[in-house]
């Protein structure tokens, strides 16, 4: 008897039906085998680690005056030259790569969580919350984004800010400009969502809004905002790069990608000391470059309008 409900036991496993990965597991093993989107993600990983941890390791890192050292060329000592005060460009790159990816990232955060709320805000109770919602959002989206951010950043400059409160500033009003696109393509993925078999079933189980909106009908659309929100993140580090290269963001001594370029303004410095200019517009391009092979790399693997 016994060996025959073993033989029992062992046929019902071997007649189960296997248990297939999560959708989100799966999507991370088609990521992996994108090497361009990984190749783009292990750049950013690097540039992450480096400018975060590559100053706590420089003796330079106190950006003292160097009269004796001022443009010096690259050197075994100084690895991309000095600057106009002496000072070591690879250390002020790496600082300024810790607040240019950090304003991106921050804002992009930012401009999500307020655009996703008011849009899901918009799609779920439509009537006048919708309309007073979305008609912000177009009054916004009429006037480009750059003139929104030049008439910002002149106030900032007028209002004499001081400067270590600029980059906070920097990030919401990246965040002004940016929730209202991603408001708009979260609501119009609500409204979608909210006619489905499940939400009808949760009004008929008499779930309060709070419960729909945060617990079923965000979690739907979380793939769609990721990839949303990691392509947002070059545009913002672009935006924060061109203001500061125009004075109106991060200003110095603060170190911004954007206004170490601005410090080869002029012919001489553009034609005689390269060093000044070619690494900070390397590290725009090629950390904007990396962010978007990722984000299409994850736009392929997590919106369902990209699969085969």
């Amino acid at each position: 008897m016994a060996s025959i409900s073993g033989g029992a036991v062992e046929l019902k496993r071997s007649q189960a039906v296997p248990v297939r990965s999560s959708l989100w597991r799966q999507a991370m093993l088609r990521l992996r085998k994108n090497k361009l989107a990984m190749s783009g993600l292990g750049f950013i990983i690097f540039m992450f680690l480096i400018c975060f941890i590559g100053p706590l390791f420089s003796p330079y890192a106190d950006g003292k005056i160097d009269t004796a050292n001022m443009y010096s060329a690259p050197s075994w000592e100084h690895w991309l030259g000095t600057d106009l005060l002496g000072r070591d460009m690879m250390t002020r790159l790496l600082q300024a790569g810790r607040i240019s990816l950090t304003v991106g990232f921050a804002s992009m955060c930012i401009s999500v969580l307020i655009g996703s709320i008011l849009g899901a805000i918009a799609g779920y109770y439509r009537g006048i919350v919708d309309q007073v919602i979305m008609r912000v959002a177009d009054l916004l989206l009429t006037i480009p984004s750059l003139p929104i951010l030049f008439i910002l950043g002149a106030l900032l400059s007028e209002w004499k800010v001081p400067t270590e409160y600029r980059m906070y500033i920097v990030m919401l009003m990246l965040s002004f400009v940016g929730w209202p696109g991603l408001a708009r393509l979260v609501r119009s993925q609500m409204l979608s969502v909210r006619e489905r078999e499940f939400m009808q079933a949760a009004t008929v189980l008499g779930l309060d809004d709070r419960r729909k909106l945060f617990h079923h009908m965000l979690p739907n659309i979380i793939p769609l905002l990721i990839v949303v929100a990691t392509l947002n993140i070059g545009g913002s580090i672009l935006y924060e790069s061109v203001l500061s290269f125009f004075g109106l963001g991060v200003m110095p001594p603060t170190p911004t990608w954007g206004n170490m370029i601005d410090s080869a303004n002029n012919l001489i410095d553009f034609e005689q000391h390269p060093w000044l200019w070619i690494p900070p517009g390397a590290a725009i391009f090629t950390t904007v470059i990396a962010i978007n092979i990722f984000g299409d790399g994850l736009r392929d693997v997590l919106d369902p309008k990209q699969k085969k």
